[in-house]
């Protein structure tokens, strides 16, 4: 292990390296394998011999961008760590055990940003999960928590998802509670019927072992013992993230699923996703998992739609 310094200009804009939110700072992080952080004026980074000096390099190329032009984008990122050869990549597929869900079906991660969040699940209390549609974020997170109620880890799984949906809301639904959170907990209820029986999954939710719940629902709680995921983050507002994240309870855990580019909130609203990322970071037990494009694990075509639309 050794630890380097990359000394930047004293007027330097350390977003312009780093990203929004540490975005391009996590990405490389994750990618080789080393800790970057900074310090004034002072980029330091500390790992393995070989990794440490591939991320000084590549910092050192990211600074002369910023300094030439003023600014660098995620493919300018993304492009500098495509050139990397492939023993530089830490690539933690293989290091993860799959996960043994209660239909004796074992799931895994596929790619190498899915290892690094199912990694972030096993060993933080708080995770947040950051990427398109398609990465895997929600089922990933029903899949660990599953196989943590099966080892006896937790008592319940409380499933969460604020109402924000082309325009409506809970009031304008018919029917009683039950009918009007269904459509917004759809996606979350899908995943659990993939992995587990279907009468043990009616016989769980009546017993409320297994919760799913609107995130207005929440306020007033404290969650012991439980696995709790909330999903769609990014229609969160800062103050619904900040009461969200206070109704954990003693042994448990949360994860935070959501995609920024996919905001459904009031116009000029902050996400309370965006916001939670940026001031939480840097807590021991809170980590930050973000995925992208080569994560994507539906249909081939979701990657060329995302593509499209990025580039639009």
């Amino acid at each position: 292990m050794i630890e380097k310094t990359l000394t930047l200009p004293a007027t330097f804009p350390l977003t312009s390296l780093f990203g929004l939110c540490d975005r391009y700072q996590r990405r490389m992080s994750d990618t080789l394998g080393v800790r970057i952080w900074s310090r004034g004026n002072e980029v330091f980074v500390a790992g393995q011999n070989h990794a440490v000096e591939t991320a000084v390099e590549l910092l050192g190329i990211m600074k002369e961008k910023v300094l030439n032009r003023g600014k660098i984008s995620d493919d300018d990122v993304q492009c500098l760590l495509s050139q990397l050869s492939e023993d530089e990549i830490a690539d933690p597929v293989g290091q993860i055990e799959p996960f043994e869900v209660m239909n004796g079906r074992r799931l895994r991660p596929r790619t190498a940003g899915q290892a690094r969040y199912v990694k972030a699940i096993l060993e933080k209390e708080v995770v947040f999960g950051i990427g398109p549609a398609g990465t895997g974020k929600t089922y990933l997170a029903v899949a660990a928590a599953v196989a943590a109620m099966k080892a006896g880890k937790v008592k319940r799984l409380v499933l969460v998802r604020p109402a924000v949906e082309a325009g409506e809301n809970l009031g304008f639904l018919p029917g009683d509670l039950k009918a009007k959170i269904d459509p917004y907990l759809r996606p979350i209820f899908d995943a659990l019927r993939d992995m587990m029986d279907p009468l043990l999954l009616k016989r769980m939710t009546e017993d409320e072992v297994i919760e799913m719940s609107p995130l207005a629902y929440m306020r007033g709680r404290t969650l012991n013992d439980a696995f709790i995921i909330l999903d769609e983050a990014q229609n969160t507002t800062i103050a619904q993230m900040k009461m969200f994240l206070t109704r954990m309870g003693n042994n448990s855990h949360v994860i935070i699923s959501g995609d920024v580019t996919q905001m459904d909130l009031p116009r000029n609203t902050p996400s309370g996703l965006v916001d939670a990322i940026e001031r939480l970071k840097g807590i021991p037990n809170i980590a930050v998992v973000e995925m992208g494009e080569s994560d994507v694990v539906r249909h081939d075509l979701v990657q060329k739609i995302i593509r499209a639309y990025e580039e639009s």
